[in-house]
Order: C-alpha cells, then sequence, then structure tokens
C-alpha cells in the first residue's frame, strides 16, 4: 500500500498517474490529422481514466476535503485561485465527456468532426496541464503555508476515506493498475473476468433468470446453468460432451447445422426463435462466440420465458421499490 505523510505529495503522485494518461491520449490524438489509423480502444480507456480517476475521485478530494479548508483558512471559494481551480475542472469534466459521447461512432466521422474532435483533445491537454502546474507549484504551496499537522492528517484521512469508499484497500495500487493497461493499449491487459474467482462467476451464471447453454467450436454441449434448478427444457448432466445434433429433435436438426455453419462463417450473427410451451412465451436465441482474435469458439443458447415481461407497462423507477 502506498504511504504518504505529506497531503500535497499525495495529490501529486496522482497528479503523476493523469500525466501518464495524458501523455497516452495525446499519442492517440496526434495521428488523426493525418488521416492514420487511431486506436480508438486505447483512446477510450484513456478518456475513461482522466475521466473517472482524474475528476470523480482526484478532482473530488480537492473539490470536497481541500478547498473547503483552504476557504475556512482564509483563501476565498468563489473567486481568486481556488474558483479558478472549480472552473477549470468543470471545463475539463466537460470536455472529457463531450469526447466519450462521440468516440463510439468515431470510425463514421468526417475528417472535420475528427478534426474538431482532437481539437477539444489538445484543448483538454493544454487546460489540465496547466491546471496541475498551478496546482503543483503555486497552490499546494499556499496550503502547506496554511495547514498545520493536524490539518495535514486529517486530510489524508480524508483522501485515504475517498479512496477505500470507491476502490477498497490497496486504492492507489489499482489506479497504477489502471494506467498500465491505458499504456499497454488493450494489449495483454487484464480481462474483467479474471477479477472474479470461479466461485463468484458460477454464483453468477446460477442467479441468472435465463438458461444459458455453451456448445464449443467441436459441437460439443460444453456447460450449461442452472444445473439443480427447476428448467423450462430439463436436462441432467450426461448432456455434456454430447454432440449438439443430438440435442434437439430430429426435425430441427438441419436448422441448428446451418446456425452453426453461418456462424462459423461469419454471415450470421445472431438468430432467434419464439414458441409457445406451457403456458408461457419461449424465446430462444442463438449467438456467436468468438476470441480476441475473431476465432469461433462456439455458441450460446439464451432461453427465456418471457410472457411477464410482454406484460410490462408504464414505468416502475429505482426509488419506487
Amino acid at each position: 500500500m502506498e504511504r504518504f505523510s505529506r497531503w500535497d505529495d499525495y495529490l501529486i503522485a496522482e497528479h503523476e498517474l493523469i500525466e501518464r494518461s495524458m501523455a497516452v491520449l495525446k499519442s492517440c490524438l496526434e495521428p488523426i490529422e493525418l488521416s492514420e489509423e487511431v486506436n480508438t480502444v486505447q483512446m477510450g480507456r484513456a478518456l475513461d481514466f482522466l475521466l473517472q480517476f482524474g475528476d470523480k475521485i482526484h478532482n473530488t478530494k480537492e473539490e470536497e476535503i481541500l478547498f473547503p479548508l483552504m476557504g475556512e483558512r482564509g483563501i476565498p471559494v468563489e473567486g481568486g485561485p481556488l474558483g479558478v481551480m472549480l472552473m477549470e475542472h468543470q471545463a475539463e469534466r466537460d470536455l472529457l465527456g463531450r469526447m466519450l459521447t462521440l468516440l463510439p461512432d468515431f470510425a463514421n466521422l468526417n475528417l472535420e468532426a475528427r478534426l474538431q474532435f482532437k481539437e477539444e483533445g489538445m484543448e483538454y491537454l493544454q487546460v489540465r496541464a496547466n491546471h496541475i502546474w498551478k496546482e503543483n507549484d503555486v497552490l499546494y504551496p499556499m496550503g502547506l503555508r496554511l495547514f498545520n499537522d493536524a490539518d495535514n492528517e486529517h486530510i489524508l484521512a480524508e483522501f485515504e476515506r475517498i479512496n477505500h469508499e470507491i476502490y477498497g484497500d490497496d486504492a492507489f495500487a489499482k489506479y497504477q493498475a489502471m494506467v498500465e493497461e491505458v499504456e499497454k493499449g488493450g494489449r495483454g491487459a487484464k480481462k474483467l473476468i479474471e477479477t472474479l474467482s470461479y466461485k463468484q462467476l458460477d454464483a453468477i451464471m446460477e442467479a441468472m433468470p435465463f438458461e444459458v447453454t455453451f456448445v464449443d467450436a467441436n459441437d460439443t454441449v460444453a456447460y450449461f446453468n442452472r444445473l439443480d434448478k427447476e428448467k423450462i427444457f430439463p436436462r441432467t448432466r450426461s448432456v455434456i460432451g454430447r454432440q449438439v445434433g443430438k440435442c434437439h429433435p430430429a426435425h430441427s436438426v438441419e436448422t441448428v447445422q446451418k446456425i452453426v455453419s453461418a456462424f462459423k462463417n461469419k454471415t450470421m450473427d445472431k438468430a432467434e426463435f419464439w414458441i409457445d410451451f406451457r403456458d408461457d412465451k419461449v424465446l430462444i436465441r442463438y449467438y456467436p462466440v468468438y476470441d480476441d482474435d475473431g476465432e469461433y469458439m462456439g455458441v450460446l443458447e439464451v432461453t427465456q420465458e418471457i410472457s411477464a415481461i410482454q406484460k410490462i407497462r408504464g414505468q416502475k423507477r429505482l426509488l419506487d421499490c
């Protein structure tokens, strides 16, 4: 666990993480004007880190802990240096928010729109870089002159509280790992699934309100969930290892084989069917599964009773519960 004895060292260390992600964003923005291929995955990770960590964690520490305490010690929150810092925080989040909104459709943007995207990205980098300089060299030294040892301990404790509430123990190490993933650009980055234990993953699959079956690349049934629970179409462990053609009625086997073949050839991206079964409407969907390199891994079958869903009208919000 990273240990800091001074609050300014703490924030400066976070600035260094932000600057590393800024460098990645800049490298992704630079090829845009040349119409070269842009790594939108890496750019998205950089933008996400800069917003989720740089603003919602780092800036929050300043806005909720540091700035109010400086205000109590005589630095005006409205106007003056703190007012400038707050305005720049808002400018940063506005620019990041617009870029993240446009990023999913980046491939379809014309050159003019791409150049506008790049301009806003460069504007963010300039605002953020100047902001970091002002804080490191002006604002933080000002705070050091205002605060005593008790203030320092209070600020550090509050920073740790925010970290722990959001990321638990060893939060700073997790922030460092996030930046490393941004810098890798997705190559070798840890998959979200790797953060789950086998026990958690199994429990998640068993908790799903629909039935899932996975048929592997050799057309063999490899998995199904809700193992010992009531199922729409009952099946037991003996189905594992069986060829998929042996798991369907004879009259539907040809259709299943056509779907699987189309998934392997990538001429279909899903197949959907719905039937009336035991006083309910049952939706059956098939999806192809590919690895990161696009290699076919198998078929995912999802089966769900939907009569209750079809009857939904109006709205029921979370707060209505």
